[in-house]
């Protein structure tokens, strides 16, 4: 009877103790989920065809102002990013740091901003890339095209300026623009003293603009 009796307060105590334990403990708080901000809303972010193929850009460089037409009818996206990067002062400053003479000019690499600083938002909008969108305009003399890696659908901020005809890169690569005022700045550009695809001295561009294009 004694043995039962204590191995009945044995075992009473051990659930008392249990039980008080679990009270004491703070209650467990779930995680929060990690928020993802969603990118910053850009001015033509909604703009349909007919108001983008409207606009003209001009690149007021160190060279000479260069004026592009765009063609959204073709590919959308890629002048819907440009239109912009323009309209954001994101390529103000920045360089044509790539340079392969007698084929191309290359801009749009926002780590050339003459100040040098590249805020998380803007290495942020770097990275962000748009789809492919090879069409029919033919990669010739003063067209503005979409520069990416070897993968596909890996554009982002880069452009390229054809300074002759081109017809490798016919159907692989997004031809959005071209040159419609200002081709013999890009070709100054072009000829300008460069080693290994990188300019002795890059030229900047000065401010990017993007208005209604005269007569439209």
């Amino acid at each position: 009877m004694c043995r039962q009796l204590f191995l009945f307060l044995v075992l009473f105590g051990c659930l008392a103790v249990n039980v008080f334990s679990q009270q004491a403990d703070p209650p467990k708080v779930n995680s929060r989920p990690t928020v993802v901000s969603a990118a910053k809303p850009e001015p033509f972010d909604k703009a349909d065809v007919k108001t983008m193929s409207a606009q003209c850009v001009s690149l007021d460089t160190e060279a000479g102002l260069i004026e592009l037409e765009m063609y959204p009818e073709h590919a959308p996206e890629s002048v819907r990013n440009f239109l912009n990067l323009v309209a954001t002062g994101l390529l103000d400053t920045t360089t044509f740091s790539r340079v392969v003479p007698n084929f191309v000019i290359q801009g749009g690499n926002l780590w050339t901003r003459e100040d040098g600083k590249v805020s998380r938002e803007m290495g942020t909008r770097a990275r962000r890339t748009i789809p492919d969108e090879p069409n029919k305009i033919l990669h010739e003399r003063g067209v503005l095209s979409m520069a990416r890696g070897e993968e596909a659908n890996t554009a982002s901020t880069h452009f390229f300026i054809l300074v002759a005809h081109s017809p490798t890169l016919d159907g692989k690569f997004a031809a959005f623009g071209r040159v419609i005022k200002g081709m013999d700045f890009v070709d100054a550009i072009n000829k300008a003293p460069s080693f290994d695809e990188k300019p002795a001295k890059p030229v900047r561009i000065k401010k990017a603009t993007v208005a209604t294009c005269a007569g439209r």
